[in-house]
């Protein structure tokens, strides 16, 4: 069975851009659901619009993979997904450790969608000794002493870092001294890696930040709808505008 280990995705190679790469995983899942409801072909805006991007674009990304579709009947759906899932590397077995089983690597653990996309968890690893033996979603939890041997035993070539964010960098040392060469780092910290190591972060309060921004704006953009307009000053403002300078810059030293 190929594993991560000697098997890298012909992506980079192929001289795909990065950009087209992230939305390749949009497609084939769009594609999937198609497939699923045997829907023999899907038109560029059908599928644009199922993965949440523009036909343009999708055009654009779809010839870097050398499909073009035909005109007037548009892409073959079980083609396209065959083509998307060779180019992520999905048509092979990628033995995956997951390193911190607290509430959050417990869910990983449970997460049924692995199996289905090519990927396999090969072990669960925590450093809490009361964990070792202890069954998460069928799997025993490791202890992080037995992380190297963890990783050469089962090939692993990807390593996902759920722990607290001050054990992640020297998780994630171990995890490249061991073979490991790519990282899903959900720890909340930057973690440094030498070349030819990709990591890729999902930090679940950036993204609550970016909505709240949104929220924000939106909520401005209704009381100026509302009413308000730009002409209304809070008193804070008011405030400030008062220590500004003859040319409204604010000084540079602020009054105590």
């Amino acid at each position: 069975m190929a594993t991560g280990r000697t098997h890298r995705p012909a992506t980079r190679s192929r001289g795909i851009p990065e950009a087209t790469v992230a939305r390749l995983p949009l497609y084939l899942r769009a594609l999937t659901a198609l497939s699923e409801r045997s829907v023999p072909t899907v038109s560029s805006e059908e599928l644009a619009a199922a993965a949440g991007v523009n036909s343009a674009k999708l055009r654009k990304d779809f010839s870097y993979l050398g499909s073009y579709g035909t005109r007037g009947v548009g892409y073959d759906v079980e083609y396209l997904v065959y083509q998307i899932s060779r180019e992520l590397g999905l048509t092979q077995d990628w033995p995956v450790v997951i390193v911190g089983i607290g509430n959050l690597g417990a869910a990983l653990a449970n997460y049924g969608g692995f199996a289905s996309r090519g990927f396999r968890v090969a072990a669960l690893i925590d450093a809490d000794p009361a964990m070792a033996g202890k069954p998460v979603a069928g799997i025993p939890v490791q202890h992080t002493d037995d992380l190297e041997k963890i990783i050469d035993d089962n090939g692993v070539s990807i390593g996902v870092i759920a722990t607290p964010a001050g054990a992640a960098q020297q998780v994630c040392d171990r995890l490249v001294a061991a073979g490991v060469t790519s990282i899903l780092n959900f720890a909340p910290t930057v973690l440094s890696v030498p070349d030819g190591v990709d990591v890729r972060k999902v930090d679940l309060s950036i993204e609550l930040q970016i909505l709240a921004f949104h929220e924000q704006r939106k909520a401005g953009e209704e009381a100026q709808a509302d009413g308000a307009g730009p002409a209304a000053v809070t008193r804070e403002e008011s405030d400030a505008s008062a220590d500004q300078g003859p040319d409204g810059d604010v000084p540079a030293v602020m009054p105590a």
